[in-house]
């Protein structure tokens, strides 16, 4: 235990303080009690040589009488007191003149003894000496005595007196020997010297326990504590803040030692996670990584490397990676060891399951802390699918080539920013009369008309398709084509495919069907024509008439009169020509030009053109029309077709409902409504007839479908309709309406926006 414990703190600091303690307490006892006995010695001495002094003045009348008698009566009272031993009186001779022991009476003291030695030792002994001088001590049967030699001096009343004549120069006549016992002194001294000692030993425990206490609590155990804290701090375990309820240089120095131990914990968990990061990095980085020492054995590997070469087992690099006896004749590995540098080679190999790989080999020096290199790191990249994708793309290019060049479309790859022509395939030239080298570099807003192509160069950025538009050949011919676009990437850059489709002929057909329909419209609405012919032409044969009887019959013409028959004629020939330029631009075939339209006019010229067959049937038309309804972009003579066509289907579908009754007059009504939201202008088209069947209306649009009787209808008007709202970007769609028949709802882009 002793062992144990002596070099420790607690130890030296109780043995150095325990010791001091110890040493102070006993020079602090012994002080006290041998100055406590020293003043008591002095004390009793004081006081015998008083009781002597005292005795001594009472004989010294009996002795001035010399009355013997008187002298020995007052020796022997004085001697009863219970500490006086003996009382005597010694002449110069030494011999005891009175004594209260009358054995030793008359007995004469050896001059060399104890008492008288003090004085005789010398040749001419003093008249007088110090009280410590004249004081003896001696111990009889165990038990202690103090004896006091006073001196007899002599007095003017001795010299004369009537016993004895001494000379007047003798000073001294005899002495008084003093004997006490000093057991109570001494009994009371060593109960001061047991009661000192007896403290002195308590204050010692007392002391020296409370220092233990102290120190045990306030140094070594909270000592012990951080001794034991930054044990397990080393030792990796977590760390766990000390807690001591102390604000003196302890409690400091534990909240510095939390202060350290978060701090270092703080660090080691960093590095602990910067190790665990740097490891996961090392196995799980997706390259493959092993570390080659000088004897190129792989002594180090990630799971990537293990996964595609399996575990090394003290293999060779060159046994692992490719399956050979001896090293590579060009090893970066070897090279790295010559000149301590990185190098980097592209290698082929097996993998564990007898597979050919391929991979980008990285190598870099590692070095011990003296710069001396010990090993190399290999990382490798796995570039098989690669290898494989480079053969695969090179046959996908010729695939890609030859799909490119056998689309019948022309198709077009254009820089994104400003529609330069990168690359195109063999039909543009069939189409466009443009070789490949001729149009490569150009931009493709040549193939446009010049007053279009700033229209066309926004369109064909934002849009995913384009409708029918005009395009010029190398001879300057004009082709119609659809645009579908489609953004890419060619060559890093982004692109823009665009695939023309050739549509000339399809168009070209259609407009002759359009027109065909047109002129079927025209055939029937013939006699509406006429009418309306007739009548500018009935007032011009009234006037003429009037103009030939006046000159027939030489009548003046009144100026007013010839005025207002001048401007009657010029109104009505107006009329007449209006009716026919009308049927005239009405039966004329489209450009496929597309131009700002207001919808509004479109329908007010339709309906202009056709009023008169309403007006006949006795059908009257309610217009609700936006007066600020945003234009579109489309061309007013085909939506004019539109329009009459569904005014020609409201005007059948009325009188088929109201043939066999009576209709009032709001029964035969059709309803123009126009409206417009953020993105859309709305047209619809209402009428009063039986409305359209559930079961007919998905096939309304059908070409040659129709549900008028035979002879009646050629079902192509709504076909050529649905087209003509499709080719620029617009909706119909057919529905029957509680209280009404049926009703055509058109949608067209707004032409004052951009699209996205």
């Amino acid at each position: 235990m002793f062992k144990k414990y002596r070099h420790t703190l607690i130890m030296k600091m109780l043995l150095s303080g325990g010791v001091t303690l110890l040493l102070s307490v006993i020079l602090w006892t012994s002080f006290n009690v041998v100055f406590f006995k020293k003043n008591v010695t002095g004390n009793i001495q004081s006081d015998i040589a008083m009781l002597s002094d005292t005795v001594l003045l009472s004989l010294h009348h009996a002795m001035m009488l010399d009355s013997k008698e008187f002298i020995q009566n007052d020796i022997n009272n004085i001697s009863r007191q219970g500490e006086i031993k003996s009382i005597r009186v010694i002449n110069k001779k030494g011999q005891i003149i009175y004594s209260n022991d009358p054995d030793e009476i008359l007995n004469v003291i050896d001059i060399k003894s104890p008492p008288c030695w003090n004085c005789h030792q010398l040749d001419n002994p003093p008249a007088t000496m110090s009280l410590e001088q004249r004081t003896r001590l001696k111990t009889i049967n165990g038990k202690k005595f103090m004896g006091i030699m006073t001196p007899i001096p002599n007095s003017e009343g001795c010299a004369p007196g009537p016993c004895h004549v001494h000379a007047k120069d003798e000073q001294l006549l005899g002495l008084l020997d003093l004997e006490i016992s000093t057991e109570k002194k001494d009994s009371i001294l060593t109960t001061f010297e047991q009661a000192n000692f007896g403290i002195a030993l308590v204050v010692f425990i007392a002391t020296f326990g409370a220092l233990f206490v102290f120190a045990y609590n306030f140094i070594f155990k909270p000592i012990r504590t951080l001794i034991t804290a930054t044990r397990k701090f080393g030792s990796a375990q977590d760390f766990v803040e000390i807690q001591l309820a102390q604000t003196d240089e302890i409690g400091t120095l534990a909240d510095a030692f939390n202060m350290m131990g978060r701090q270092v914990q703080e660090k080691h968990r960093a590095l602990l996670e910067q190790k665990e990061e740097y490891r996961d990095l090392f196995d799980n980085v997706p390259c493959l990584v092993s570390v080659v020492d000088l004897n190129f054995k792989v002594i180090r590997h990630n799971k990537a490397y293990e996964k595609h070469f399996g575990k090394p087992r003290g293999r060779q690099c060159y046994q692992i990676n490719k399956d050979r006896d001896r090293k590579c004749e060009e090893c970066p590995v070897e090279r790295t060891f010559f000149d301590l540098t990185p190098h980097m080679s592209e290698e082929s190999g097996l993998s564990k399951d007898g597979k050919p790989i391929h991979w980008i080999v990285y190598t870099s020096p590692i070095k011990d802390r003296e710069g001396k290199i010990v090993a190399a790191m290999e990382m490798m990249l796995d570039i098989t699918r690669r290898k494989e994708l480079e053969e695969s793309l090179a046959a996908s290019e010729l695939r890609y080539h030859a799909i490119f060049d056998s689309i019948p479309q022309a198709v077009f790859v254009l820089d994104a920013e400003d529609l330069t022509i990168l690359n195109c395939n063999d039909p543009v030239e069939e189409i466009y009369g443009y070789s490949r080298d001729m149009i490569l570099g150009s931009s493709f807003l040549k193939l446009f008309r010049e007053e279009e192509q700033n229209d066309y160069e926004h369109l064909i950025k934002v849009r995913k398709e384009i409708g029918p538009c005009s395009h010029l050949t190398k001879s300057g011919n004009t082709i119609y084509a659809m645009l579908r676009i489609s953004p890419a990437e060619f060559d890093g850059n982004r692109t823009l495919i665009v695939t023309c489709s050739d549509v000339t002929q399809k168009l070209e057909a259609e407009q002759q069907l359009i027109q065909a329909s047109k002129m079927s419209t025209l055939g029937e609405m013939a006699s509406g024509v006429a009418h309306e012919l007739n009548q500018p032409l009935a007032i011009l044969k009234t006037i003429s008439n009037l103009l030939m009887r006046k000159v027939t019959r030489n009548q003046q013409v009144e100026p007013k009169v010839l005025k207002e028959m001048a401007e009657g004629v010029d109104t009505h020939v107006n009329r007449a020509s209006k009716i026919i330029e009308h049927m005239r631009e009405f039966g004329r075939k489209s450009d496929m030009k597309t131009m700002p339209v207001q919808v509004n006019d479109v329908l007010r010229r339709g309906f202009d053109f056709f009023s008169r067959q309403l007006t006949l049937r006795n059908i009257s038309v309610e217009w609700n029309l936006n007066s600020h309804l945003p234009i579109i972009k489309a061309d007013s003579n085909r939506l004019e077709q539109v329009v009459i066509n569904l005014l020609i289907n409201a005007r059948d579908a009325i009188e088929e409902r109201w043939k066999d009754s009576v209709p009032l007059a709001d029964n035969k009504k059709i309803y123009i409504t126009t409206d417009f939201t953020d993105e859309n202008v709305v047209i619809e088209i209402c009428d009063t007839g039986p409305g359209i069947p559930d079961p007919i209306q998905t096939r309304l649009f059908e070409p040659f479908f129709t549900t008028k009787d035979v002879g009646k209808g050629t079902g192509l008007g709504l076909s050529i309709s649905y087209g003509i709202i499709k080719d620029y970007n617009g909706t119909i769609s057919a529905s029957t309406k509680e209280d009404l028949g049926a009703c055509f709802t058109i949608t067209f882009p707004r032409g004052d926006i951009g699209e996205d």
